[in-house]
């Protein structure tokens, strides 16, 4: 559904030139539910500007459900937007003088989206869908914040678009009514509706399919954000361009009986079978994707003697170096902490 590569986003102004976004290259499909999280500053909001065709990439391609948005002309990509994507505000953006039923005909009317005479009874059918179908004929201001939202989403649902890009959704709105946001977003995603958002809230990062984070322009490789969520996001970006990918074949050996872990490894794909031994016994523990090991030869008490790619499957690891890993572990002990609540059934000894 999104397909961005290589994106670069350059600003100037008096004082030089300054890059927002720094070499993106970003995949979201179809159906998922992805959330877009970051410090301010950090690009999310170019980036989501990226998606929209709002603005322009430096240099770079975006590809949105097989359009490559930018090679269109500006009213092209306004009447494709329009006809293809959906968005909501953090402030809502309805038209203060229009009804709710009204504001969600604009669409219609703007794409030339269904017949004239279907207008009406689709926008009613929209806002019924999201608990509005009482309020339909009042204006914005009479409704509460989180029903002015609700009719922002059935306005984004106008024309049926495939894309629902939301900023910021639930950021001006009380806790229940930001879950019943959330619960429509959860109910359309379901649908087959792509939902990219951005979000402050950790909560709602929860509820999402995935979690994309951006720091200083560049993109924190999902792997490692998983494997240590308490790293700092500058932390988490060191560790994303020191990282070695490495893929082994089903069954094949990542580390030898009793050989000395040289790396700190993290699961990005498959399954990785590991095997401990303590005084009298054997263990055999299964990692999967976000969980991690060789940080240190002791598991649980047992010690760690060999690792295999399991049989159903090719695995994708990211490796750091041990030497690498032990100057980040003693930077904060909050990563001790992080290693002791990710690593899932293989916690790491002392």
């Amino acid at each position: 559904m999104i397909e961005l590569h290589s994106v670069i986003k350059t600003f100037k102004n008096a004082a030089g030139e300054f890059t927002v976004l720094k070499g993106i290259d970003l995949s979201i499909h179809a159906g998922e539910f992805v959330a877009i999280v970051g410090k301010s500053g950090s690009g999310k909001s170019t980036l989501l500007n990226m998606i929209t065709g709002i603005d322009h990439p430096t240099t770079g391609q975006v590809s949105i459900n097989g359009a490559e948005i930018y090679r269109l002309t500006e009213s092209q990509r306004s009447l494709w937007r329009g006809k293809n994507l959906g968005i909501v505000f953090q402030f809502f953006q309805l038209l203060p003088m229009l009804s709710l039923l009204e504001n969600v005909m604009l669409p219609m009317d703007y794409a030339g989206a269904y017949d004239f005479d279907e207008r009406p009874k689709r926008a009613l059918e929209l806002l019924a869908m999201v608990g509005l179908e009482g309020q339909a004929h009042k204006l914005p201001i009479a409704v509460s914040t989180g029903q002015q939202q609700s009719a922002a989403i059935a306005r984004a649902l106008a024309n049926d678009p495939p894309l629902i890009v939301a900023d910021e959704p639930t950021g001006n709105l009380d806790s229940r009514s930001a879950e019943n946001i959330v619960r429509l977003f959860d109910r359309l995603a379901a649908q087959g509706k792509t939902i990219a958002m951005v979000t402050h809230d950790p909560t709602l990062t929860e509820r999402t399919s995935r979690t994309i984070i951006i720091s200083d322009g560049e993109l924190i490789d999902e792997t490692v954000a998983r494997a240590l969520p308490l790293l700092t996001h500058r932390q988490m970006l060191a560790i994303t361009k020191r990282v070695e990918r490495r893929t082994f074949q089903h069954g094949a050996a990542i580390l030898h009986d009793g050989q000395h872990a040289e790396h700190f490894y993290m699961v990005a794909r498959g399954n990785v079978e590991i095997t401990t031994r303590g005084k009298k016994q054997k263990k055999i523990l299964r990692l999967g994707p976000g969980e991690s090991f060789g940080a240190d030869d002791l598991i649980n008490g047992y010690t760690l003697r060999s690792a295999h790619a399991a049989e159903d499957g090719l695995v994708e690891l990211l490796c750091l170096q041990r030497e690498e890993f032990s100057v980040i572990l003693k930077s904060s002990p909050l990563i001790q902490e992080a290693l002791a609540q990710t690593s899932g059934k293989a916690g790491f000894g002392n």
